[in-house]
C-alpha cells in the first residue's frame, strides 16, 4: 500500500501571527490560511519509506504487543532529557543527583525506560513547534527522527500573546526591569512559528490522519485572555505585583481544543486497522462543559468498526481552573531566564497561586485522584463523572464499547476496580499523572491523563469478554519522570499493553518493572 510520505501545511509568516494577536478582525485571505493550518495535519511517513518496522514487544503471558505510552510534555522545555529517557539510558541514569538514588529507584527507572524504548505508538500532547521557549524546535519532528518514527501533528493554538511574539512593552512594571524583560522575549522572527499542539507517533505507517477543531470550545483564549482577567480570576492570580504576573499568566491564542485521529495500519490486527484518537480537553471551564466536548469527540468515532485507542489529556481536575505556581508559569513562558524566576517571584511574595483544588472534606476523600467515583448529589457530588458515562455508553456499529475492566491479574500492581487495567490504580483512586512543584499531602496531585481501548467487547466490565487487545498492566511512570534534578514534565507518562492474540487463562500478573 502506498502512504503519503510527508505533508504540512503552508506555516504564518512572523507578521501574519503579529497581525493575528493585534487585530480582532482577520483580513478574509489570513483567516482562510489560518484555518487550514488548524484543521490540516502535519503528515509524515518517512520512518516507514526508511525501513522503520514495529518492535512488537513480547510480553510475558500475553505475548506479541502493542506497547503504546501517552504523555503531556509541557511543551518539550526539557526536550533533552526526554530524548535521553527514550533513547540512552545510561546517560539519562546520570541526570540526577547519585546521593539520593537508591537502587531500587534506579531499577524502577530502567524498567519505565524500558517501556518507552519499546512502545510502538505515542501521543503526545503540549508539543511545540517553532517557540522561543523550546529554542525554536520542531518538537514532534525532532523526537520522530530519533526514535525513527512514522508522525502526525495537529495545531491547537497559534501564540499570538504579545510576551510569544516579543512584542511586550511590559507598561506598569518598575523601569528597572523593562529593558531587560524586553531583551528576554526578543525573538528571532525567521524562525518563530508560533505551534503548540497534539502529536501521534508511530513504528506503523500511517494511513490516514484527520485533525476536527471542537465546536464545544470551553474557553476563547483569544478574547478572553485579551480583554483581561475577571474579578474572580484575578484574585486567583494575584499574589503580588498585579501587573506583572497578569502578563505572565496571559496567554493570548488563537485557535481551540482540537481531536486529532490517526488510522495505523497494524497488519496483526484484522483489517489491518487501529485508530488512535487524540483529544485534548479545556482545563478553563465546568466539568460539564468537558462532558459535551467527549460526546463531540465519541461522535466522530462512532462509526469506526476496528479497534479504538483513545488517549489524551482530559483536564479530569473536578473544577474549571488547574492549579499552577508563579515560578513554573513564568519557566513555561519564557524559559529558565534567571530574572523572570528571582524577580518575578520577588514580585509574588513567594506565595504562589496554589488556590482550592476541592471543597469539603467528604467529597475530597471520595473522588480523591478518582474522577470515576460515583456521583452522590449534594452529599458527595462529583461533576466529573457524566464525562465517563459517555465513553462507557459509546457503542461502534458492532456493539463493541470501551474496556472499563480492572481485573487484579491484568495490573502491574495487584489492583482492582473500574479501568484498573487500562489506567493504573493506587491504593486510594488512580495513581496521579499531574503535580505541582509543591504538594500538601494528595492536595496539587491529579489524575487529569487516560488512555482507553475499544477492541471486541460489547460490555464494559464484563470478565467474559475477549482479552484480546484488551488493556493490560497499564503504568504511570513517576519514577523517571522525577529522576532528573528538574522534571521532564509536569505530567508523568502512562502506557498500556495490548496483546494481538488471546493471552493465556494462567495467572496474568507480571511484576511491576
Amino acid at each position: 500500500m502506498a502512504y503519503v510520505r510527508a505533508h504540512q501545511p503552508e506555516l504564518l509568516s512572523y507578521e501574519e501571527l503579529v497581525e493575528l494577536g493585534e487585530s480582532d478582525e482577520i483580513r478574509l485571505d489570513l483567516k482562510q490560511k489560518m484555518t487550514a493550518l488548524l484543521e490540516t495535519p502535519f503528515l509524515s511517513n518517512e520512518a516507514h519509506y526508511q525501513g522503520a518496522a514495529p518492535i512488537r514487544p513480547e510480553i510475558p503471558r500475553l505475548g506479541p504487543s502493542l506497547r503504546m505510552v501517552m504523555w503531556n510534555i509541557e511543551r518539550g522545555l526539557r526536550l533533552d532529557g526526554i530524548k535521553l529517557a527514550f533513547s540512552d539510558g545510561d546517560a539519562f541514569l546520570k541526570t540526577a543527583d547519585s546521593q539520593r538514588v537508591s537502587a531500587e529507584v534506579i531499577a524502577q527507572v530502567r524498567g519505565e525506560m524500558d517501556v518507552l524504548r519499546t512502545a510502538d505508538v505515542l501521543v503526545l500532547q503540549e508539543v511545540d513547534w517553532g517557540m522561543k521557549r523550546t529554542e525554536y524546535r520542531e518538537v514532534v519532528r525532532e523526537l520522530a527522527e530519533l526514535l525513527n518514527m512514522n508522525w502526525a501533528y495537529a495545531v491547537e493554538f497559534l501564540e499570538v500573546d504579545p510576551i510569544d511574539l516579543g512584542i511586550e512593552m511590559f507598561e506598569g512594571t518598575p523601569r528597572e526591569d523593562r529593558e531587560q524583560f524586553r531583551k528576554d522575549i526578543e525573538v528571532d522572527k525567521e524562525r518563530y512559528r508560533g505551534l503548540h499542539g497534539t502529536a501521534v507517533l508511530s513504528r506503523y505507517p500511517i494511513r490516514e490522519a484527520r485533525v476536527i477543531p471542537l465546536l464545544a470550545q470551553g474557553y476563547d483564549w483569544y478574547h478572553g485572555e485579551k480583554s483581561g482577567v475577571s474579578r474572580l480570576e484575578a484574585a486567583k492570580r494575584a499574589t503580588g505585583g498585579k501587573v506583572f504576573l497578569e502578563k505572565v499568566f496571559r496567554e493570548v491564542r488563537r485557535g481551540g481544543r482540537t481531536h486529532l485521529f490517526v488510522t495505523l495500519d497494524v497488519p496483526d490486527l484484522p483489517g489491518r486497522r487501529l485508530t488512535v484518537s487524540a483529544p485534548h480537553l479545556e482545563a478553563r471551564t465546568k466539568p460539564s462543559r468537558r462532558r459535551e466536548q467527549m460526546r463531540e469527540v465519541l461522535s466522530h468515532l462512532n462509526e469506526i468498526e476496528h479497534p479504538v485507542i483513545l488517549a489524551g489529556d482530559l483536564n479530569t481536575t473536578l473544577n474549571d481552573s488547574l492549579p499552577t505556581s508563579v515560578k513554573r508559569e513564568i519557566y513555561k513562558r519564557v524559559g529558565s531566564k534567571e530574572i523572570w524566576t528571582t524577580r518575578g517571584l520577588l514580585y509574588a511574595t513567594g506565595l504562589g497561586l496554589i488556590y482550592h483544588v476541592v471543597t469539603g472534606g467528604f467529597r475530597f476523600l471520595k473522588n480523591q485522584n478518582d474522577p470515576t467515583a460515583r456521583h452522590i448529589p449534594i452529599f458527595a457530588s462529583n461533576p466529573e463523572r457524566g464525562l465517563f458515562d459517555e465513553i462507557e455508553g459509546f457503542r461502534d456499529p458492532n456493539g463493541y464499547t470501551f474496556d472499563f475492566r480492572g481485573d487484579s491479574r491484568r495490573t502491574v500492581n495487584g489492583t482492582a476496580g473500574t479501568l484498573a487495567n487500562s489506567n493504573q490504580r493506587g491504593r486510594k483512586g488512580f495513581i496521579p499523572t499531574f503535580e505541582l512543584a509543591r504538594t500538601v499531602g494528595p492536595v496539587g496531585k491529579l489524575k487529569l491523563d487516560w488512555i482507553f481501548v475499544k477492541s471486541y467487547s460489547q460490555y464494559p466490565h464484563s470478565e467474559d469478554a475477549p482479552y484480546r487487545f484488551g488493556p493490560h498492566f497499564a503504568q504511570t511512570m513517576e519514577e523517571l519522570n522525577f529522576f532528573p534534578q528538574e522534571p521532564l514534565s509536569d505530567h508523568n507518562p502512562i502506557s498500556v499493553d495490548l496483546p494481538f492474540g488471546e493471552p493465556s487463562q494462567e495467572d496474568n500478573q507480571r511484576e511491576h518493572p
